[in-house]
């Protein structure tokens, strides 16, 4: 019999989200469920899944945690998240109410580029302590692995000052983080009328110097993944500049995302997949054609309902369509000062649900497995199998289901990450 740290035992559902791969279509709706199960858990990593019964033939432990016949699932994984920056978007908020689209927001100086200004002006120290409190809320939710990117500096030197506050986080939080470089997240106001010279300053400045910041961190080290993300969009950037902006990246060494058919149509999801990116994301109007091109693809296609929601639209991107016609769908919260202020996947899922049709395990398949392989973590988090992170949610629940049914609420009891338990209750 084999000693290890821990035992998680006596899940009324162990909810496993096994996968070989990202899941679609019908595999969508199977998130391996093992009744009464247990999971053992050696150094931070799974080393058995099981049974109750077959846990305890097989494993003893320092330390044992009674689930309580509650669900237990895996951590969640947030796949596109803006949560490093200063200041808030209250005022845009109320102007959203009154009936303001945002491009009409950013064309007047507000949306991204209010957050710009602020971001600009904060301290790595006031950055790190703001977003830090970010990262509690999304940990106290569920959410184990988190990808942050850049995009509120717009120059070298805040842009640089970003990746320090996410090297730092990672250093200092529970959860994991993997980042993304987004300098061509909008045209700062220093190139409002020649936005081409940015995207030069962002091939020949900004990523070199961002790459020789990975070379140096921690996340290299570690294999962490450093994506590169763009804009597509009216008012930010055309295809033909993300195309450069991404060719110049994967000559440097970044993996790629892209933020995609948001509000129009551009040809940018086709752009992205064949360039390679692991996600694109957003998708609200993307095209027929790029649809059959993502089933076919090993490109991610990520979701984000929080966004339409807290923009009270009536219209999503057609999640229901995506997965019928065989692509992986992920689900993210968009966490950012201006569209999704949501620390929540339980919350993102309740959304697609109802919006979107997912059914719940779909949507929580979509919020683990599919967002890890997202991220390019996919073999290391997102599912409770053997040899990946022991990272894990007690939810205050016998059916799993209940994550997306009930909202407004917060059904996460106790989360374990690489092994250790960082929320109780």
């Amino acid at each position: 019999m084999d000693r290890v740290d821990l035992i998680v035992f006596n899940a009324g559902q162990l909810v496993t989200c096994a996968s070989d791969g990202p899941k679609r279509r019908a595999d969508m709706r199977d998130v391996g469920i093992i009744e009464n199960g247990s999971v053992a858990i050696s150094g931070g990593k799974i080393v058995g899944v099981g049974t109750t019964d077959e846990i305890y033939r097989g494993f003893d432990a320092v330390e044992y945690f009674d689930a309580g016949g509650k669900v237990v699932c895996p951590g969640f994984v947030d796949p596109h998240t803006h949560i490093v920056f200063a200041g808030d978007r209250l005022s845009e908020f109320e102007l959203k109410i009154k009936g303001a689209e945002y491009l009409e927001i950013l064309a007047n100086g507000g949306g991204i580029l209010s957050t710009v200004r602020a971001t600009r002006e904060a301290s790595i120290e006031q950055l790190v302590e703001q977003s830090r409190a970010r990262l509690d809320k999304m940990l106290a939710c569920g959410t184990t692995t988190v990808e942050i990117k850049t995009g509120y500096g717009l120059d070298t030197e805040t842009e640089l000052k970003m990746l320090a506050v996410i090297e730092i986080l990672d250093n200092t939080h529970a959860i994991e983080i993997v980042p993304t470089f987004l300098a061509a997240h909008a045209v700062p106001p220093e190139f409002k009328d020649n936005a081409d010279a940015y995207v030069d300053l962002v091939c020949t400045e900004m990523l070199p110097l961002a790459w020789r910041w990975y070379e140096q961190s921690q996340f290299s080290m570690n294999g962490t993944p450093f994506f590169v993300d763009v804009f597509t969009e009216r008012n930010a950037f055309d295809v033909a500049q993300s195309e450069r902006v991404f060719t110049t990246a994967q000559s440097i060494g970044f993996k790629l995302k892209a933020h995609v058919d948001q509000f129009t149509s551009l040809g940018g999801s086709h752009a992205a997949m064949a360039a390679g990116a692991a996600s694109i994301d957003h998708l609200d109007e993307i095209s027929d054609g790029e649809v059959s091109e993502l089933a076919g693809s090993d490109t991610i296609g990520i979701v984000i309902p929080t966004e339409n929601f807290n923009a009270g639209k009536t219209r999503f991107a057609d999640a229901r369509k995506l997965i019928d016609s065989g692509c992986a769908v992920a689900l993210s919260t968009d966490y950012n000062p201006g569209s999704a202020p949501c620390p929540s996947q339980p919350m993102a899922m309740a959304i697609a649900c109802r919006y979107q049709k997912l059914l719940p395990a779909e949507a929580l398949n979509a919020a683990t497995i599919n967002a890890a392989h997202a991220v390019g973590l996919g073999d290391s988090v997102g599912s409770i199998e053997v040899g990946k992170s022991a990272d894990i949610c007690i939810v205050d629940a016998a059916d799993f289901r209940l994550l997306a049914y009930e909202f407004g609420g917060n059904l996460i009891k106790s989360v374990i990450k690489r092994g250790e338990r960082v929320v109780t209750s």
